[in-house]
């Protein structure tokens, strides 16, 4: 392996095409690591989450030239004040994060990383501070091993509970392997709205032309939630907007609404990707809520995705109650550390 670094946005941005091809082919195929998810977060460093950030890429090429792994970080002053070299997304907005490499490749590109690391071109570093690599991932395996190797210190520990559901493919059946108090519970709220005097309907976002009146929307379902509407800053609209265009321009977005009355009652940002729907975030309009809307689309969509053939209807980082009683799986995001 060849090993460059990558500091300039321009470098990085013609990477796109090589990035994502890579990605399909690498142990953690997460829509969160794709380029055009992770461009839009270094454009405002995670929607103002970092002050300032240095763009650091290790990146990792064949013989031939052909890319073979990414460290995707870049370089800045961590939580606890010591300079650090971060996994980008990190760490409110993005779920999953990793390094983008072949699993056959991993123990050999950490080898190369940590060789880099070690040498004087690396910055002043103090920490590998890696959050958000999902406990399965191989990585973590690996990075202790490669830091044993190199003499350095390494601890994992749980960050958040992130249950999915693995899907049969059918709708009845995916109902008949949750607990019956709620699976009666998901249909007689489904039922009472459908028999309920009131016109109500469910959709995609398909058009274009209307993303940006749709996010719009969504957005205001988000702030109707106190605690959302605070995280809701200027600059993390802008950056939530970049992400759903990015998305949309790609074919992975899902954004669903209900509408109840010609008034959009619940939404849902999802990422339809890789056979997997990824819940993003959510929002409810609080004065429809005796019509169970939230509960009512995420029905819904568990419905179609079990009628689509996805795989898996991720919930993603968050351990709310309503997402074990559809049947959510557990599991964690881990933060890994290396010290020297």
């Amino acid at each position: 392996m060849q090993f460059t670094i990558v500091r300039e946005a321009g470098a990085f941005a013609a990477m796109a095409e090589e990035w994502n091809r890579l990605l399909t082919e690498s142990a953690s195929h997460v829509p969160f690591l794709r380029h055009e998810y992770l461009s839009a977060w270094w454009r405002t460093l995670g929607g103002g989450e970092w002050a300032q950030g240095e763009l650091y890429l290790v990146t990792a090429r064949q013989e031939d030239g052909s890319l073979c792994g990414v460290a995707p970080m870049f370089f800045t002053d961590n939580r606890e004040g010591e300079p650090a070299l971060m996994l980008l997304g990190s760490i409110e907005i993005s779920d999953y994060l990793d390094v983008l490499v072949r699993p056959a490749h991993l123990p050999a590109f950490l080898q190369g990383l940590f060789e880099h690391l070690a040498s004087p071109a690396a910055p002043a570093w103090h920490v590998l501070d890696w959050y958000n690599i999902l406990d399965a991932s191989p990585t973590l395996p690996a990075l202790a091993a490669a830091a044993g190797a190199a003499g350095w210190s390494y601890t994992a520990a749980p960050l958040q509970h992130c249950p999915y559901i693995p899907l049969p493919g059918d709708w009845e059946t995916y109902l008949a392997g949750i607990d019956k108090k709620q699976r009666h519970e998901i249909r007689r709220k489904m039922r009472r709205l459908e028999e309920a005097d009131v016109p109500f309907r469910w959709y995609f976002v398909a058009d274009g032309a209307s993303l940006e009146a749709e996010i719009d929307a969504f957005l205001q379902l988000m702030a109707q939630d106190a605690e959302k509407q605070a995280f809701l800053t200027e600059v993390m609209r802008s950056q939530m907007r970049a992400a759903v265009k990015a998305a949309y321009d790609a074919g992975w977005l899902q954004l669903a609404f209900l509408e109840i009355d010609g008034k959009r009652a619940a939404g849902y940002l999802n990422f339809d990707y890789a056979n997997h729907i990824w819940v993003y975030n959510s929002g409810m309009d609080f004065a429809l809520r005796e019509h169970s809307p939230g509960w009512v689309l995420l029905g819904n969509l568990l419905k179609w995705a079990n009628e689509n053939g996805r795989r898996a209807f991720d919930f993603m980082r968050g351990n709310e109650d309503y997402k074990y009683r559809f049947g959510g799986v557990d599991r964690f995001v881990m933060r890994a550390s290396v010290r020297r």
